[in-house]
């Protein structure tokens, strides 16, 4: 069995689509951090394990979905649609068969407006700093990733922000990990905006916490 945290703040247009695409032997584990459109509900009736996270941040809900898992092996996943789970299994791979402790999918653009130019400026440059400053050769510091549950633990990751998957990255990085990365498409968004690129506030915010993770 392999767990999937899903972090969720207002999917309820895209969870059907994204809970009725598992693979077999995937759990999926909703994290509702503060909807208001049912998406909590939505899950539950979709046979999605829901948690709850009242502290507002994706990093809050990643952790305390990664606290709740139980699997040996967990991965995470944005609920908007822009991810297909159909592809977790080749992100699994890598880390099922020993080669790498983390996995990530990075992301290519699968349609019009799907990977806005500036989530991929933002993008590039933080692949680039993480290069720099670790060696990992990554492109992407992508929603889409995969570890030993117990592992994750022990990288005593703190940012509970947008900043969590870079922080995850770094501290494994520092750690010695070794680190894959696997080609994923990333389409359009379900409806809605995106909390981190829908606008420049949202933009400026992710640009904070990952500059504090940076720090």
């Amino acid at each position: 069995m392999i767990d999937l945290v899903l972090p969720v703040l207002d999917e309820r247009e895209a969870l059907p689509w994204v809970l009725g695409r598992l693979p077999p032997g995937v759990r999926a584990i909703v994290v509702d951090n503060g909807s208001r459109d049912g998406s909590g509900e939505l899950a539950a009736e979709l046979g999605a394990t829901v948690v709850r996270e009242p502290v507002p941040g994706y990093g809050a809900a990643c952790h305390r979905g990664l606290e709740t898992a139980s699997a040996d092996v967990v991965c995470f996943m944005d609920a908007d649609g822009s991810l297909d789970p159909g592809d977790l299994p080749r992100v699994l791979e890598p880390v099922l068969a020993g080669h790498a402790q983390l996995a990530l999918g990075a992301r290519r653009a699968a349609g019009r407006g799907a990977y806005p130019l500036r989530a991929r400026a933002l993008n590039r440059l933080l692949a680039a700093e993480v290069r720099r400053r670790s060696g990992a050769r990554i492109t992407d510091i992508g929603p889409m990733r995969a570890a030993r549950r117990d592992d994750l633990l022990g990288l005593g990751i703190t940012d509970r922000r947008f900043g969590y998957p870079l922080e995850t990255v770094l501290r494994a990085a520092a750690g010695g990990w070794a680190i894959a990365e696997v080609a994923v498409p990333y389409r359009p968004r379900a409806g809605g905006r995106s909390k981190v690129t829908g606008d420049l506030r949202g933009s400026l915010r992710a640009v904070r916490d990952m500059a504090e993770a940076l720090a």
